[in-house]
């Protein structure tokens, strides 16, 4: 039976996560549109150390969403979580991951 609402650990920490995603990076678009006006490093260390807030931020965003997927899968699977929630979690964690492995794998 699919329900709204998760009720194992593992699936409330999955839709945590990815609500947490969209709130990080928003932060870190609102920080690079005020704070830092300047031009962006060459580089990741670069941009740590220049903008730490908005590296952090946008960093630990893509950390929650790859998360979520994981979590998410992990619930669905080992705990036989049948949230919709969860498949939502699930859907967009997996959309970021896919992205990213575009982002490695394929030249621009």
């Amino acid at each position: 039976m699919v329900t709204i609402v998760p009720k194992t650990k593992s699936g409330k920490w999955s839709v945590g996560l990815i609500l947490a995603m969209p709130i990080l990076f928003f932060t870190g678009g609102f920080l690079a549109n005020t704070l830092y006006k300047e031009v962006a490093a060459d580089s990741i260390i670069g941009d740590l150390t220049g903008r730490p807030l908005l590296s952090l931020s946008m960093l630990a965003g893509i950390a929650s969403g790859v998360s979520a997927f994981v979590t998410g899968i992990v619930a669905f699977i080992r705990q036989k979580e049948r949230a919709l929630l969860v498949y939502l979690s699930i859907a967009f964690g997996g959309m970021l991951v896919l992205l990213l492995l575009g982002e490695v794998f394929v030249s621009h």
